[in-house]
């Protein structure tokens, strides 16, 4: 008996050397934590094409590193390369719901002179640290504008089109 648990061990031992998780279908590479993806891609929202990586090179990321949208990446999780998935990310999954603390009213005269606010304009703004970001006019008043500060899909329900390029 002995004998034969010795051999079983040993089999076992062989097994788990010869296991690759990293290895998903015909031996390509998966996509996990730590692997660099190249993608192509469609957006669209509410069946309005919002961007696409279509005439320009892929969009490149590193899995696992918070890069891109929460709910995209985990549906690329276990792809490899030569899949194609239309994946719909929900607003809690991808830009959030829109913060109500983030409307902020702006004093006219802080606006550059030459631009005369509309709603749904977007201006562009530099904080303290340097970084640039979008704000959204929703309203205007007699000496301030209100701005959205939201990204601008927030709330928005996501659908990408995508195809893996490669898993490295």
């Amino acid at each position: 008996m002995m004998k034969y648990l010795g051999i079983v061990a040993v089999c076992f031992i062989c097994l788990a050397m010869t296991v690759q998780p990293a290895q998903g279908k015909e031996g390509d590479v998966v996509i996990e934590n730590g692997k660099k993806v190249a993608f192509d891609y469609t957006l669209t929202v509410d069946n309005e094409l919002i961007d696409s990586s279509q005439g320009h090179a892929p969009f490149r990321y590193v899995h696992g590193a918070d890069q891109i949208v929460p709910g995209l990446e985990k549906a690329l999780e276990g792809l490899v390369a030569g899949d194609e998935k239309t994946i719909v990310v929900s607003p809690d999954e991808g830009y959030g719901q829109p913060n109500p603390a983030a409307f902020q009213e702006v004093p006219r005269s802080s606006l550059p002179p030459d631009v005369e606010p509309k709603i749904g304009m977007f201006l562009q703004g530099r904080a303290a640290d340097g970084r640039i970001f979008g704000a959204k006019i929703t309203e205007l008043k007699e000496e301030n504008v209100v701005v959205d500060l939201n990204h601008p899909l927030a709330g928005k329900t996501l659908t990408f089109e995508i195809k893996i390029v490669s898993v490295e």
